[in-house]
């Protein structure tokens, strides 16, 4: 998607040899234009599929699910939370999931109820590096019996292992930009 690629390029910032800052556009500061165009690229793409859910992880995929599910005629989103709190139901479905950036494990959750047994679940994400969070968003789709239509990211990163290993399993992945490498403050896209 060339207006991603565009932003990554301009506005991205690399930090060593594996990471690449987008906070000022995607993840923390939220160019809504580019979200809303993200959106209707991935709902295009998945349109056929039917989904009728859209699933994310806390915190910075919420946004393009959201314009996603939006261009999906208003369908639900459902984000799996990182931490527990006191107002959520017993009735609770888990995944172990490491962060890349934060080099931290979480056991991620969402309640049963919210993703209804054979309901054609989309996941949506930021990034995509080793595959964790996808994984991990992948094992409570199947725990709830829900049929995985598929999974986009905005960036992928295609230099480390995630998205090759979730293509070699069959999941129909759409990566709206993929970075070939990063580092010396360069960052290299794939065509």
């Amino acid at each position: 998607m060339k207006e991603l690629k565009r932003a990554v390029l301009e506005k991205g910032i690399v930090v060593g040899d594996d990471i690449l800052k987008v906070d000022m556009f995607l993840n923390h500061r939220i160019d809504t234009g580019l979200a809303l165009a993200m959106g209707n690229y991935i709902a295009d793409y998945f349109r056929e599929k039917s989904p009728n859910i859209i699933f994310t992880i806390e915190a910075s995929g919420i946004a393009i699910a959201i314009t996603t599910a939006i261009a999906l005629e208003n369908i639900p989103v459902v984000f799996a939370k990182k931490t527990a709190a006191s107002n959520q139901g017993a009735d609770r479905l888990y995944a172990n999931v490491h962060s890349f950036t934060k080099n931290k494990d979480y056991l991620v959750s969402v309640e049963r109820d919210y993703l209804p047994s054979g309901s054609c679940v989309l996941i949506v994400d930021d990034f995509l590096a080793n595959g964790e969070a996808m994984r991990g968003l992948i094992k409570i789709t199947e725990y709830a019996n829900c049929k995985l239509c598929g999974a986009a990211v905005a960036i992928e990163k295609a230099f480390q292992s995630g998205g090759r290993e979730l293509r070699s399993q069959g999941v129909d992945l759409l990566s709206l930009c993929k970075i070939k490498s990063i580092g010396n403050d360069e960052i290299i896209l794939e065509d």
